[in-house]
């Protein structure tokens, strides 16, 4: 199991949907959460693409040198940089980092987006030349170690004698992560990928995508790490967790979910059809659970006006645990969080939910960084404990 945090490039906030709370999107600030993501032991951050956020790759290579362990999950969107520059980027950002790349692929849902940014092609269009671009970026990588050149003739994309000179740390190529629900998204994860993410749905739901890319990946002879995006609402009861929630979304206007929702329901990505049907664009704020819990503490409130992951899990740390642990036992191994405000969140998480993690990932997580004496000294002599009796 391996537990990661996120860093919030497009700004950060108290609540959703308003600027109220909010706070800028800093390098000081993503500074902070990375550093305490690194402290606390998380294994890695995810940092988004998009128009609405800062360059994933420029703001992670600003971030290496403040970090010691922390690896980065960098979105990487094909056809705005060609497969063999991306390579070259790929190997030094992996050797600068002293091994801590991994590669989130994003095919890109939203076509307005996308053709602000040159990309014309259709949703099906769009994975066949992602299927091109991962086929040149990982030979060329693998190549890399041996130094061979590598051609390649598609409808989308074509080299002649490519070649990354500086080979990656690790080997063949930095994994790459991937998410996507439509039947284009599958076949392209089962063929190529190596690790497939889901958002945040229901258990039963999840379980019957992890199967079916497990046997469209056994058809290629290959096998898959999975993992999940979630956001995340723990405190220390159940009752203070839901308050949060119902904090979260205090000051949201139906206009504004309504607006939301139009211009998420215009986006031809299925994983968004999918959270869209989770949440149905209803808000009841007497009672945010009401037809927003989908299932035992998932909480679908943050997908009314936040597009891609909409789900959050809602709980005492003992509740949070224990939804985590029903994820793993489907076969998920990376679990990629965040909260709101994104740096308080990485705190709480760690105190309260790591050490109820299985035991193995307590000796990853605790037995590295959260050993000694913890709060203040009490008189200047005796080690608080959890308890006093």
């Amino acid at each position: 199991m391996k537990i990661f945090w996120f860093i919030p490039t497009h700004g950060d906030a108290r609540y959703l949907g308003t600027s109220k709370g909010a706070r800028a999107a800093t390098f000081e600030y993503f500074k902070q959460v990375a550093i305490a993501a690194d402290s606390l032991g998380y294994e890695g951050v995810l940092l988004p693409t998009g128009r609405s956020c800062e360059d994933s790759w420029v703001l992670a290579a600003s971030l290496i040198d403040c970090t010691r362990r922390l690896k980065f999950l960098i979105a990487l969107r094909p056809g705005l940089v060609q497969p063999s520059q991306s390579a070259r980027m790929a190997a030094t950002f992996d050797r600068m980092s002293g091994g801590r790349l991994l590669v989130n692929l994003v095919t890109g849902g939203d076509a307005e987006e996308l053709e602000g940014d040159g990309l014309f092609l259709p949703h099906s269009k769009r994975y066949e030349q992602s299927r091109e671009f991962l086929t040149i970026w990982r030979e060329v990588l693998t190549r890399s170690h041996t130094g061979e050149p590598f051609d390649y003739d598609g409808e989308h994309l074509q080299v002649k004698g490519a070649k990354v000179l500086y080979p990656p740390t690790i080997k063949p190529y930095p994994p790459i992560f991937f998410g996507g629900s439509s039947e284009e998204a599958h076949e392209l994860a089962a063929e190529q990928l190596d690790t497939y993410l889901t958002w945040g749905e229901p258990p039963a739901a999840v379980a019957t995508k992890i199967a079916d890319i497990r046997q469209r990946a056994a058809k290629h002879g290959r096998t898959l790490d999975f993992g999940i995006r979630l956001h995340v609402i723990v405190r220390e009861t159940e009752d203070e967790a839901w308050a949060a929630a119902t904090e979260l979304v205090s000051h949201l206007d139906e206009k504004v979910v309504e607006a939301a929702q139009k211009k998420l329901a215009k986006l031809d990505s299925v994983g968004q059809r999918r959270m869209a049907k989770l949440n149905k664009g209803k808000l009841n704020k007497a009672n945010v659970r009401e037809g927003l819990e989908v299932s035992p503490n998932l909480w679908a409130g943050v997908g009314l006006v936040r597009g891609g992951a909409g789900t959050a899990l809602v709980g005492n740390p003992q509740q949070v645990a224990d939804r985590i642990t029903e994820y793993a036992a489907l076969g998920l191994d990376n679990f990629i969080l965040s909260g709101y405000p994104h740096l308080e969140e990485a705190h709480r998480f760690a105190e309260l939910v790591f050490p109820l993690l299985p035991l193995e990932v307590q000796k990853k997580l605790g037995g590295t960084v959260l050993t000694g004496p913890f709060g203040e000294i009490v008189a200047n002599t005796y080690v608080p404990r959890a308890s006093q009796s």
